[in-house]
């Protein structure tokens, strides 16, 4: 009986499309993908950047301790979270950790200098989250959950840098519409 089984099925192998696990990227979905890893790297790298031209050392290790705890999480969390990826390459998607990474850098530059930084580097987070997405790497969720743990961590760990002048500005959504706040401390 499993002789006529295979006898019938196996010619359906070779007339049957193959499954979406083999079909290969496109060109323009493995450069959005190499170009999100390479911001991913870049976004840290330009936050040390930044608190060193401040000579913020307090920063500096701030920034360093959220990164290492939300990686450190997404990492854990990966291996312990059974999770199958688009693309069926493997069960290691939820969360991701290419976005946790751009996302603890972006986090961290809105919370310690502002909107004003924050806001270039969210949109260059996003824009990893995205490209994670496109790339059949993860799904919006995994990457959803990154940025949630960045935010947690940053909200957690670092301060808001006192300015020179004591003046602070924040940016704010409300339900119809938003603010720009500008504060002084005496």
């Amino acid at each position: 009986m499993s002789r006529i089984l295979i006898r019938l099925l196996l010619p359906l192998l070779f007339v049957l499309p193959p499954p979406a696990s083999a079909a290969a990227l496109s060109q323009r979905q493995k450069t959005i993908e190499e170009l999100g890893k390479g911001v991913a790297i870049a976004l840290p790298v330009i936050a040390g950047g930044i608190t060193l031209y401040k000579h913020d050392r307090k920063g500096s290790l701030q920034l360093i301790t959220a990164t290492v705890l939300t990686v450190g999480t997404a990492y854990a969390l990966k291996n312990l979270v059974r999770e199958e990826r688009p693309d069926h390459s493997d069960f290691h998607s939820f969360p991701s950790e290419t976005s946790a990474l751009a996302s603890s850098s972006s986090s961290f530059l809105w919370r310690r200098y502002g909107w004003e930084y924050g806001l270039p580097a969210f949109a260059a987070s996003s824009f990893v989250s995205w490209s994670r997405v496109q790339a059949d790497k993860h799904h919006w969720y995994d990457t959803l959950a990154s940025t949630g743990m960045a935010i947690g961590y940053n909200y957690l760990i670092t301060t808001p840098l006192k300015k020179r002048y004591n003046i602070s500005t924040a940016l704010e959504a409300a339900p119809d519409g938003g603010m720009v706040r500008m504060s002084y401390t005496w």
